[in-house]
């Protein structure tokens, strides 16, 4: 019970150490930070950060998020930049550094090259006065009363720190670029969030796809059209183009019994006019919504533009295969 209460201890400490770094740091943000911001903000062209080991591990998620923010962002390994890669560095990047010591070798034999090619550099350290400061257009202290570790080695409150200023970086990046929803979904296309954010023409059946007869049709044109584009319902519009109404498979169940001429028939004669649709531009969450919660389901809507022009047909399927 003792070695149990004990570890609980300890991990209270590191958890409360890292905290107090990432407070530390908070506390004493000063214009360094702002020049970092104006300097990346204005950056031509990429964001490149650097770092070996640990440091390394946290340039990583730096890159990405920056890069999934909104501020287009690479990692660059120092020990391949020296042999190569120091390629994809142009004099419109900005580089972000990250040394705790401000002394890591793989990263200061850089230094030259990078201030020839012209890149502009930016520090994440914990010594202002190293070499790495001292070449640096800008320098974010990170450094940290002490670290988690029990012998004080161990990169723990450090790289924590290092890791809540980066995403202090890109979220203030992201509000000034007035970062949406919509722009995180078209970088995250795989997530979650791109399903929740897509719009009824991401989804609809449009042009040829979309099933369409005019006004004065006959039945058999219409359930040819049906038929043809698969897609259980056809829109019936004027001359212009505007939707009128709609026919679906379960219009020509119930018509069947009171009209057994149906073939000879307009369309008029059976579409339901002034159909339920849903305009261009509308999320599909809303499209599946207006679909299930009427008293009696339905599986497709016309979308119509600002015009009342019926531009595509969603269908119920095509909401639920993309993941709504």
């Amino acid at each position: 019970m003792n070695k149990i209460h004990h570890d609980l201890e300890r991990a209270q400490f590191v958890l409360r150490t890292e905290a107090a770094a990432v407070s530390a740091i908070a506390d004493r943000l000063d214009d360094s930070f702002l020049k970092a911001i104006e300097l990346i903000e204005s950056c031509k062209g990429r964001v490149v950060v650097a770092g070996v080991g640990k440091s390394g591990l946290v340039g990583r998620k730096i890159a990405a998020t920056l890069a999934s923010t909104g501020t287009p962002a690479l990692f660059l390994h120092p020990a391949e930049g020296a042999h190569g890669d120091l390629g994809m560095l142009v004099n419109q990047d900005v580089v972000i550094l990250l040394s705790n010591s401000g002394e890591t070798r793989e990263i200061i034999d850089l230094l030259p090259w990078m201030k020839r090619i012209g890149a502009r550099i930016i520090s994440m350290i914990g010594r202002a006065n190293s070499t790495l400061g001292k070449f640096s257009d800008v320098v974010l202290d990170v450094s940290v009363e002490r670290e988690a570790c029990p012998h004080n080695l161990a990169p723990t409150a450090s790289t924590a720190a290092q890791l809540a200023l980066g995403d202090a970086l890109a979220i203030v990046l992201l509000q000034r670029r007035n970062f949406q929803p919509e722009d995180f979904a078209v970088l995250h296309p795989g997530g979650s969030l791109a399903r929740q954010l897509l719009r009824v023409e991401d989804v609809m059946h449009s042009g040829a796809e979309n099933p369409v007869v005019q006004a004065g049709a006959g039945m058999a044109d219409a359930i040819g059209e049906i038929s043809s584009k698969a897609m259980g319902a056809v829109s019936v519009v004027d001359g212009k183009g505007v939707l009128l109404g709609i026919i679906t498979d379960g219009d020509l169940r119930r018509s069947l019994s009171r009209m057994p001429d149906i073939l000879s028939r307009k369309v008029e004669e059976v579409m339901t006019q002034n159909p339920i649709t849903i305009s261009v531009g509308k999320m599909a969450a809303e499209a599946i919504a207006i679909m299930e919660n009427r008293p009696s389901q339905i599986a497709v809507l016309p979308v119509v533009d600002e015009n009342k022009h019926a531009v595509g047909m969603v269908r119920l399927h095509d909401l639920v295969r993309a993941g709504l």
